[in-house]
């Protein structure tokens, strides 16, 4: 479980999150959905230790989320951190160097669901293809949880939906917690079995999309709205 107590962040004079408090579950594919500087990023950040909070605690299976915390958690981020003159291939073997869970063979599998061509080199990538390379790259990691950030940034619309429906066969639910934060909140939503709503670094509601679905006969898009109404 991913628990966030009494949680504030601020960068300067600036407030990213402002107290908040959360338990994430295991077992669950989670989208958290917000506007822009919302606060998505900053949450991900504090769950993978990559900066400390201002105020509380955030702790990821009872262990203070630090940089030590990266041996069970993978983190997708938004920027590049290859080595250009690689080849896809070749960044992939560089990786499995680094992380002593990475699977090389499932992260050939997941390069060929991609349609990634193992020789052609980082820097001739379009975007959409380092975006693949991004999700391949955390995929293949054999942690307890998978933090994706704007992971299908990108990519374009006519893929986007098959990539989605793919990474399920890449996921052990059993064993593996999801947390997404995205603006392609139709695609996704079939995949999430959680939505989080944070606005202006507090979070507003939180619930299970199942029960949006069957309860209150509403789609992700309609509560949200709904949500964002009444804030």
């Amino acid at each position: 479980m991913i628990v966030f107590e009494n949680v504030s962040k601020s960068y300067l004079t600036q407030k990213a999150l402002d107290n908040v408090n959360l338990k994430i579950p295991n077992g669950k594919i989670v989208g958290i959905i917000g506007e822009n500087g919302s606060g998505k990023s900053t949450m991900l950040k504090l769950m993978a230790g990559l900066i400390r909070p201002s105020k509380g605690s955030v702790k990821v299976n009872d262990i203070p989320a630090n940089r030590k915390v990266s041996e069970i958690v993978t983190y997708l981020s938004e920027l590049d951190a290859y080595y250009v003159m690689y080849t896809v291939k070749q960044t992939i073997n560089f990786f499995s160097t680094q992380f002593k869970d990475f699977d090389l063979t499932k992260a050939y599998k997941i390069m060929e669901f991609m349609k990634l061509d193992p020789d052609q080199k980082v820097k001739n990538l379009s975007k959409g293809n380092r975006g693949r390379l991004r999700i391949v790259l955390s995929l293949a990691r054999d942690v307890p949880y998978i933090i994706l950030d704007e992971p299908f940034s990108g990519l374009d619309p006519m893929v986007r939906e098959s990539v989605v429906k793919g990474l399920l066969s890449y996921i052990d639910l059993e064993r593996q917690t999801v947390i997404i934060t995205t603006h392609e909140i139709q695609e996704v939503e079939a995949l999430l079995d959680m939505i989080i709503v944070i606005r202006n670094g507090r979070i507003l509601d939180m619930k299970e999309v199942e029960h949006l679905h069957e309860k209150e006969q509403k789609s992700v898009v309609e509560w949200l709205k709904k949500v964002y109404e009444a804030s």
